[in-house]
């Protein structure tokens, strides 16, 4: 047993303010903090004390900031949040410790949920996912709203109760330690766990609401695939591939994901945060507009891919990072790593570029540029667009036996009225763009399972107009985002820019009518304003395959 572990087996029968709370069983411990039951005399109830390690507890500008942080947590009152009953300090063994009072949850953490779920099925059924993951978002909801970024989400900071009510706990744990204590941190710090950082937190920037999306995305594609989407040999190779690689797409690991999946995930892990959702509220929404499509669908069980590789930054993070500082705490839950001004000195070359890292450097996404640093490029993945289902009956058994001369002879009869009616319309509309728009409005006839459209996901039509600049020729313009966005606001701003299109109706009910679903240039490609690609655009027709 280490000295820690002693020292934590120590507390156990000990009491805190006073006598008021008896620290009684151990409940978890990482590298922060450890968590014990606890029984409160006063009101008579189990409660959960959550006590700070002895070498934080020695700083009085963290004590105080903790404690601030602990009385804003409390005022959050939510379903899916962990309760704050009381913070404060007390002396053990001589020792400045400070505490937290919460809620006590009879349940597990959604860790040992998931484990149970791959087990039997190799990851988490879609559904469940998709619901665990907007009842977190109700809770960063509230948050948020408040001011309040959590900045370290992660299933071990997520409880299930034995009825199945989420819980999120530990709001406010990462920005104390964030709070300039002058015996364990450096300008900078990065503080949380290097498998959910935002990019934003790897680099050392300062984090708004987005970056709590960004670890949900992170945990969202876990549940549903049994894996991280980056991993490697350290935390700081970890860190590296926040900020540089793609990860896969979810559905390439487990294939029973429908693209509706694909595509929130993909959003929410963005690099730059401006592209994500842009509130909890907006991408728990989402969420649950994809839980209940999956209810009209019959139930399918996740189908795990042997092998499907993972993205990662092992291997290239010595050439970026620094050697692991061993004095830095790295067991379990969170670490502190310092940031670096950027991957490179300025006296220091650069590696010779590999394809895939996100070479040459950009700049952008709204944070003061750091010298010799490299910002990550947009993040590109898109979803793939819903194939068309096979014809009923090609290929059947004895297909090319049966010949039924009349049936033979009325599908010439159709054909043959079809291309009429297709040449009548084609002469009609006089080839133009007029046209295009006739023959791309055809299959959005609603049959049975049609999705309708969402018509608040639109796209100002001054991001065509007026389009960023490209960050490496200045001659040259950055394509628009106009994926999930909605159809109409779409050739609304392509016309304003005066932008050739040639859209292809898709059919599909998972994003729902009009909803664009793939674009090509892809959005944050560089074009030339004055001699511009023709756009191509999947178009969703509601309509199920």
């Amino acid at each position: 047993m280490s000295s820690q572990d002693g020292a934590q087996g120590r507390y156990a029968g000990r009491s805190l303010a006073g006598g008021r709370y008896q620290l009684r069983d151990l409940l978890g411990e990482g590298g922060m903090a450890s968590v014990h039951l606890a029984y409160d005399t006063v009101l008579d109830r189990q409660v959960a004390i959550k006590t700070l390690h002895t070498e934080l507890g020695r700083e009085q500008s963290f004590r105080e900031r903790f404690r601030r942080e602990a009385q804003s947590v409390a005022k959050l009152t939510h379903t899916n949040i962990v309760s704050v009953f009381d913070t404060g300090e007390d002396d053990l063994d001589g020792t400045t410790m400070p505490y937290i009072v919460m809620e006590y949850v009879e349940g597990k953490p959604l860790g040992s949920v998931l484990d149970a779920s791959v087990t039997q099925f190799g990851a988490m059924p879609t559904d469940q996912a998709l619901k665990i993951t907007a009842d977190v978002l109700a809770a960063l909801e509230i948050s948020h709203e408040m001011g309040l970024v959590h900045r370290d989400i992660k299933p071990g900071n997520v409880m299930m109760t034995k009825r199945n009510v989420v819980k999120v706990m530990d709001f406010g744990i990462a920005r104390a330690m964030q709070s300039g204590v002058t015996s364990m941190t450096q300008t900078g710090m990065v503080v949380g766990t290097p498998q959910y950082l935002s990019p934003e937190q790897a680099l050392g920037r300062g984090v708004d609401a987005r970056s709590d999306l960004y670890s949900v995305g992170i945990m969202l594609f876990q549940l549903v695939t049994g894996r991280l989407p980056f991993e490697a040999d350290s935390p700081l190779a970890i860190a590296y591939a926040h900020v540089q690689e793609e990860p896969v797409a979810p559905s390439s690991i487990n294939r029973s994901l429908p693209p509706a999946v694909d595509a929130i995930v993909a959003r929410a892990l963005k690099k730059n945060p401006n592209e994500r959702f842009p509130t909890a509220e907006t991408m728990r929404d989402e969420c649950l507009r994809v839980a209940q499509s999956l209810q009209t669908a019959p139930a399918q069980a996740p189908s795990i891919v042997p092998g499907a590789p993972t993205a990662s930054g092992a291997g290239v993070s010595s050439a970026v990072f620094p050697p692991v500082d061993s004095s830095l705490p790295q067991q379990g839950g969170s670490v502190q790593t310092p940031y670096q001004p950027g991957p490179y000195a300025p006296s220091t070359p650069a590696p010779t570029p590999t394809p895939g890292y996100g070479y040459p450097p950009q700049q952008g996404y709204g944070y003061p540029q750091q010298q010799g640093a490299h910002t990550p490029p947009p993040y590109t993945l898109s979803p793939q667009p819903a194939t068309t289902a096979s014809p009923a009956g090609s290929g059947g058994n004895g297909g090319g036996k049966r010949r039924n001369m009349p049936v033979i002879v009325g599908s010439i009869v159709v054909a043959l009225m079809a291309i009429g009616g297709l040449i009548t319309a084609l002469s009609l509309s006089g080839g133009g763009d007029d046209g295009k728009e006739a023959s791309e409005e055809k299959s959005k006839t609603p049959v049975a399972g049609h999705k309708g459209p969402n018509r608040n996901m639109t796209i100002d039509k001054e991001e065509c107009k007026e389009p960023e600049t490209s960050y490496n020729d200045e001659t040259k313009v950055k394509v628009p985002d106009f994926t999930f966005k909605d159809w109409k606001s779409v050739l609304t701003c392509l016309q304003a820019a005066g932008w050739q299109y040639d859209p292809r109706r898709i059919d599909e009910n998972a994003y729902g009518e009009d909803t664009v679903m793939r674009q090509v240039p892809k959005e944050g490609s560089d074009i030339d304003p004055k001699n511009p690609p023709e756009f191509q655009l999947d178009v969703s027709t509601g309509n199920p395959a």
